[in-house]
């Protein structure tokens, strides 16, 4: 915690600001509990361009009425940000209590909301995008994290079912309001027992179920079959659409493909590059979806295969 921090904290009329550091999350971000008043601070001031974004980004989804912590007072030069303080309770905390399929429903619920925010302005999760994505996981996963060089037979393989996956993954409704990481960390529940919104700031356009399929199949918590099948049809109800149940799980399917292999990528680079060796638990429950999912589809035989010999 560095003096300038605690310097914009007493110009704003704490006296002697008492701070407990918080967990990090992926990010170069450092986040606080201010004792007295009660607040969450946001100390980004190696990512300074992040708070001009998380406001616009919160102003865009209050207008859809999307339940977020109250921004209390920024400093966007410094990259500070007081926010308010909605506890300590996350979805992931609640899944061993008998309310966890209520809180699910509600998590359902809550992004058909942000889902009626507008998207317009917000980058495109393009095709260009969507490959880079899922070109971290040759270059991080398999070369970097287990010494695995791509042999050319094997690149045009990937790159001929990244293609495949992308083209499914803009087969289906897009620009959508996308908030990128809607799972069980980035979700709270405040003491009404509503869902709280954060970690929004990187919102983009893009595929309809990508949200979905980040809750659903999340990276940290491995929901049953059955659960993840009454959760999808209920958001396709509750959004009213007119598309037939085996199409809908196609582009789930494909959505959480592409999200995968991106995400196989970016653990294995937060162990590498950012010493956060912690998220290199969560790869094995991230490659059983990618192995379990792309088993459905013949067309992905040469992807499964490669994956399960690396």
């Amino acid at each position: 915690m560095h003096d300038e921090l605690i310097g914009w904290l007493e110009w704003l009329g704490i006296d002697e600001p008492e701070l407990e550091a918080l967990c990090g999350d992926a990010s170069s971000r450092r986040y606080y509990r201010l004792k007295k008043p009660q607040n969450i601070v946001m100390d980004a001031s190696v990512q300074k361009e992040v708070v001009p974004r998380f406001i616009g980004i919160a102003m865009l989804l209050q207008q859809s009425k999307v339940r977020l912590p109250t921004i209390k007072a920024f400093e966007q030069h410094k990259g500070f940000m007081m926010l308010e303080d909605v506890g300590s309770k996350h979805l992931i905390d609640a899944l061993d209590t008998s309310h966890r399929s209520a809180y699910y429903d509600k998590a359902i619920k809550t992004l058909v909301q942000i889902q009626n925010t507008p998207s317009k302005g917000l980058e495109p999760y393009d095709r260009g995008f969507l490959l880079d994505e899922m070109n971290l996981m040759p270059q991080w996963y398999m070369k970097e994290h287990l010494g695995r060089s791509v042999e050319c037979v094997e690149g045009r393989i990937l790159l001929e079912s990244f293609m495949l996956i992308i083209n499914e993954v803009l087969a289906q409704p897009q620009e959508i309001f996308v908030h990128r990481d809607y799972h069980s960390r980035n979700l709270m529940i405040d003491s009404n027992d509503e869902i709280v919104v954060i970690d929004f700031q990187d919102a983009k356009s893009g595929a309809l179920t990508y949200d979905l399929v980040s809750l659903l199949r999340d990276a940290y918590v491995e929901l049953d079959a059955q659960e993840i099948q009454r959760l999808v049809l209920l958001f396709k109800e509750l959004k009213g659409l007119e598309v037939d149940d085996e199409t809908f799980m196609r582009w789930f399917d494909f959505m959480g493909l592409q999200r995968h292999i991106k995400i196989l990528g970016i653990f294995a680079r937060l162990s590498i590059r950012d010493g956060k060796d912690a998220y290199l638990d969560d790869i094995p429950l991230v490659l059983k979806y990618i192995l379990e999912v792309g088993s459905k589809y013949p067309e992905l035989d040469g992807l499964v295969a490669l994956l399960n010999n690396v």
